[in-house]
């Protein structure tokens, strides 16, 4: 007896012995007939159209995917050029304080030679930075306190009720680099 002729016996054996088992082999032999009959009553040109609809969805999804990507890689781009300088300028904003420290000390001897030197030196310093897009942070003395723009050092009485949750002392400039801002201003605000 061949291996064929082994194998016909088990599954007829195994189909007599096992009803379920012949109506499931059944359905899967109908099942499979009815697919190649549907294949073969479809026209070629229409699954091919198919299948050509199918790849330009996929080609459409792909192309929208890498514009998004391009744009985003801009963007970021974009925002690393306008903050590339940021440590630095950190950095020097020790010594834009320093600057404006001696200035105010000395501003009753304006006349001096020195303290023209230091000037003009403090205005090239500021315009070099100015020019890289470090801004003053504009807070002053009345402004609302607000958290999201102000550092809060400490809060005192306020001398007025008018100034209650306002500030009333900037202890340290803040600075923005373009629109973000790298160091908040340090203030004292009126408590309620």
């Amino acid at each position: 007896m061949s291996n064929k002729d082994l194998k016909d016996e088990v599954v007829e054996d195994t189909m007599e012995n096992n009803p379920e088992t012949t109506s499931e082999a059944e359905n899967k032999e109908t099942s499979v007939e009815k697919e190649a009959q549907e294949n073969e009553e479809k026209d070629p040109i229409e699954v091919l159209e198919g299948k050509l609809q199918g790849e330009k969805d996929r080609y459409l999804r792909l192309f929208a995917e890498f514009e998004n990507y391009k744009k985003r890689t801009m963007k970021e781009r974009i925002e690393l050029f306008k903050t590339a300088g940021q440590d630095v300028m950190i950095s020097l904003l020790p010594v834009l304080d320093d600057f404006d420290r001696a200035l105010k000390d000395f501003s009753e001897d304006s006349d001096d030679v020195h303290v023209q030197g230091m000037q003009l030196i403090s205005n090239k310093l500021k315009d070099a930075v100015k020019q890289k897009g470090l801004e003053l942070s504009e807070t002053n003395v009345g402004d609302v306190f607000d958290a999201d723009l102000h550092e809060a050092i400490t809060q005192i009485p306020a001398p007025s009720d008018d100034m209650k949750g306002k500030i009333i002392d900037v202890i340290e400039k803040g600075y923005k680099l373009g629109d973000k801002i790298i160091r908040y201003p340090k203030v004292v605000i009126g408590q309620s």
